[in-house]
């Protein structure tokens, strides 16, 4: 399986119109890949909380639309990363924002969504404007060889929350695709997480981060790819715009939990 994680750079000075015919470009220029992954809230920026509310789209909005093209295009399963989603109506909070991620096959049809699970924030942002999700999401994603692999979705503060992996490992997940807007000032943890994601569940892990700034704040990029046993496959070693570009065994994900069937072993 070829996978191509973009992780996107940009200053506050770019427009949120002008980075989606950017990054739709760039989409479609991923020919030859099976799965493009991009980063959350590429957009609106995942810390320019003010624009939210005025950048909200439905799910079937201009932004989910112009991902679909990008997909087509590329004749690629993309995992959009994520956006301000204008929910039908408030939730539970009293708010009528998400966090939502999308998966468009390479026909551009919707294949999956995901609301991000747990909000960032420590009761402002996220906890204080958008509505959290409910599902946890694990879908067959096309593997480039005829054949499929169960992948969990997750979005970025969701990495610090063991307990959803677990369950999307029961569930039979493979793979996990975690798209991000990670602050620099903790991108020590990003790494180290998604690595400890792949260890515990014996699941490769595919993790696209932002660099550039979002509302003045830092981010983190060093997005990377890590296999079941640990080791990072690929790595942005920077913060720069850049498409990690990986060839993925997934064979080695079923061998090695055979050769070390440490999951077996759980009594919790």
């Amino acid at each position: 399986m070829r996978i191509a994680v973009v992780q996107l750079a940009y200053g506050d000075e770019e427009t949120a119109d002008a980075r989606v015919d950017r990054v739709a470009g760039l989409v479609a220029r991923q020919t030859g890949h099976d799965l493009v992954v991009l980063p959350e809230l590429w957009a609106p920026t995942g810390f320019d909380y003010r624009r939210w509310d005025a950048q909200a789209q439905a799910v079937d909005g201009p932004w989910a639309a112009a991902m679909a093209d990008a997909a087509r295009a590329a004749g690629v399963t993309l995992h959009a990363g994520s956006f301000i989603e204008r929910l039908p109506a408030p939730g539970v909070d009293g708010n009528d924002l998400a966090n939502t991620s999308l998966v468009f096959g390479a026909d551009g049809t919707l294949l999956a969504s995901y609301r991000k699970i747990h909000r960032f924030g420590f009761g402002s942002g996220e906890p204080k404007l958008m509505e959290a999700g409910e599902d946890v999401v694990v879908i067959d994603l096309p593997d480039g060889a005829g054949s499929t692999v169960r992948t969990g979705l997750s979005t970025c503060y969701d990495l610090r929350f063991p307990e959803l992996y677990r369950r999307q490992q029961q569930a039979g997940a493979e793979m996990f695709v975690v798209p991000a807007a990670w602050p620099a000032a903790r991108v020590h943890h990003w790494t180290l997480l998604g690595r400890a994601r792949a260890v515990e569940n014996q699941c490769l892990v595919v993790q696209a981060n932002t660099g550039g700034t979002h509302a003045g704040t830092p981010m983190g990029g060093r997005s990377q790819v890590v296999a079941a046993t640990g080791d990072v496959l690929a790595e942005a070693a920077h913060t720069d715009e850049t498409v990690l570009s990986v060839d993925v065994d997934l064979g080695t994900t079923a061998g090695y939990r055979d050769a070390f069937p440490v999951l077996a072993d759980r009594r919790l």
